[in-house]
Order: structure tokens, then sequence, then C-alpha cells
């Protein structure tokens, strides 16, 4: 499925703002979450920050990891697939930092 823009962005601060929330409520505890300006930090308390951003030019959304480096995501299938490995960002995201996100 190839979105244009206004897809793009709809799609992208969906999942970025449940992304928030998930993250926000089971490991807020552990963790400074924050959104601003459609960039969501995490940083871990006990060290580390994941940054988790749109690419609106590429219609991506970019994750800046401690454990896995940085990788770009496309949507496909209703995913967010990487675009170097295949992974699912949500997978990803939820095993690096011991959450669920379904």
């Amino acid at each position: 499925m190839s979105l244009d823009e206004s897809q793009f962005h709809e799609i992208a601060d969906t999942f970025l703002d449940e992304l928030f929330d998930h993250l926000d409520e089971q490991i807020g505890d552990r963790a400074d979450v924050d959104m601003e300006d459609g960039i969501l930090n995490v940083e871990l308390d006990a060290g580390g920050t994941y940054i988790i951003n749109k690419h609106a030019p590429n219609k991506q959304i970019w994750l800046a990891s401690p454990k896995s480096g940085a990788s770009h995501y496309e949507y496909k299938d209703e995913r967010w697939i990487g675009t170097r490995d295949g992974a699912d960002l949500q997978n990803r995201l939820a095993e690096e930092l011991n959450v669920t996100l379904s």
C-alpha cells in the first residue's frame, strides 16, 4: 500500500500517540516517556534513550535505539516494517523494552 502524504501523517501520528500511551502506562515508573512535536523520547532510568519519530519526506518512522542502533520503518500490511532487516517495529520495541504492544 503506497500512502499519500495525508495518509502517512494520519497513520504515523496515530501509531506514535498510541505507542506513547502504552509506554507511559507500562514503563513510566522506570523511564521518562515524553512526546513533543511528534517526537517520542523514552529515557530509561537505567540509562539509554530511545527516539522515535516520523520522517515525512520518506514516509517512514525512524528509531534510534541504544540496543539496536538506528533503523527506518515503512508502513506495509498495516505494520511498520524495517527497511533493512524486515523487523516489525512494535515487536522490536516490545522485546527491547520488555513491554506488551498489541
